[in-house]
């Protein structure tokens, strides 16, 4: 069965919390896939990738790079061509097929109350739907908690 997980975004933003997650999936041998849901914000996440730290990088690319090659793919629809077994979804987008995957993280600005309605309503959907969920919430330092 698939891991789905929320996470809701409270003490830093996206560019700065997504590195972090990617850097512990890609630590397990993970390669990840990341559906943005626009072009504008593939290619600033593509830049933040390269630049989140002065220490590191995480290695990933974008069409028109050779997919298969990278262990992050960003791209704005829901698709694998790296065949990643994580998937992260950004503004709301939701997979045809949880089990073609073996994580999907739901994140989401919990800041946002249209985000945040909208994050509760996919919840419910999902939960009705028999998927085992849980739900991570930011603390303050920008780590993560467990809430459900």
């Amino acid at each position: 069965m698939t891991d789905i997980r929320f996470y809701q975004l409270l003490a830093t933003p996206l560019e700065a919390a997504l590195p972090r997650l990617l850097e512990k999936a890609t630590a397990q041998g993970m390669r990840a896939a990341i559906a943005t849901g626009d072009d504008a914000r593939t290619q600033a996440l593509d830049a933040a990738l390269w630049t989140y730290t002065a220490e590191s990088f995480l290695a990933h690319g974008r069409a028109p790079a050779p997919a298969a090659e990278q262990p992050i793919w960003l791209a704005a629809a829901i698709e694998n061509p790296n065949n990643a077994a994580l998937l992260v979804t950004l503004d709301g987008q939701r997979p045809e097929r949880f089990e073609d995957w073996k994580m999907v993280c739901d994140m989401f600005d919990g800041t946002d109350e249209t985000a945040l309605e909208a994050a509760r309503a996919r919840w419910k959907t999902l939960k009705a739907a028999g998927h085992a969920l849980s739900y991570w919430r930011q603390t303050a330092t920008g780590g993560w908690e467990k809430a459900a």
